[in-house]
């Protein structure tokens, strides 16, 4: 019976052997293949998000600096080019973006205020934003109010106040740019 038992155990090893062989050929090339096809639809979109990430910067940035300018428009009636004089605590130039504020020329109305922002570096594939804060007479009691309005640029090689209309009846973005709701 000994005989026997060795004999079955030795089958048994053998057979074992035989299923922890490990993987085919075939089964690792289907897994990369796998593995290739879900990077290639993962990492554009994981590149995107990070763009539309560094463009939110430029977007809360421009709609901080057209809120500013209301505020110092309330105080002293009149606009400013200073980013530093609305006092609303952003710098002119980060990582990604350059920061201008425009004072317009005019009166009553006709006055405005634009804030553009310029990717630093016009390869990245950034776009720009431009707001403008404008004068309106509201209702018919002739009482005047601000009116703020920000765009986006529709291509990365616009600058910011290319997206934006500055005349003095403007309330919206020109052909090269979106409004940003």
């Amino acid at each position: 019976m000994k005989t026997e038992l060795k004999a079955k155990f030795l089958q048994h090893l053998v057979g074992k052997k035989k299923d922890d062989q490990g993987f085919t050929l075939i089964e690792l090339l289907v897994v990369i293949i796998i593995i290739g096809i879900l990077s290639a639809i993962a990492l554009p979109s994981f590149l995107n998000q990070a763009k539309k990430a560094r463009q939110s910067e430029a977007k809360t940035y421009v709609g901080s600096m057209n809120r500013g300018q209301q505020a110092f428009y309330t105080e002293n009636d009149s606009f400013t080019s200073s980013v530093d004089a609305m006092g609303v605590g952003i710098g002119t130039q980060t990582a990604n973006y350059v920061y201008t504020a425009v004072a317009g020329s005019g009166t009553g109305t006709t006055l405005f205020a634009a804030n553009y922002s310029s990717s630093v570096n016009p390869t990245s594939g950034l776009k720009n934003y431009g707001g403008v804060v404008s004068l309106r007479t509201a209702g018919t009691n002739s009482e005047v109010t601000s009116l703020a309005f920000m765009c986006e640029t529709n291509n990365v090689d616009k600058q910011g106040n290319e997206a934006v209309d500055t005349g003095a009846t403007s309330t919206g973005c020109l052909a090269t740019g979106k409004p940003i709701k």
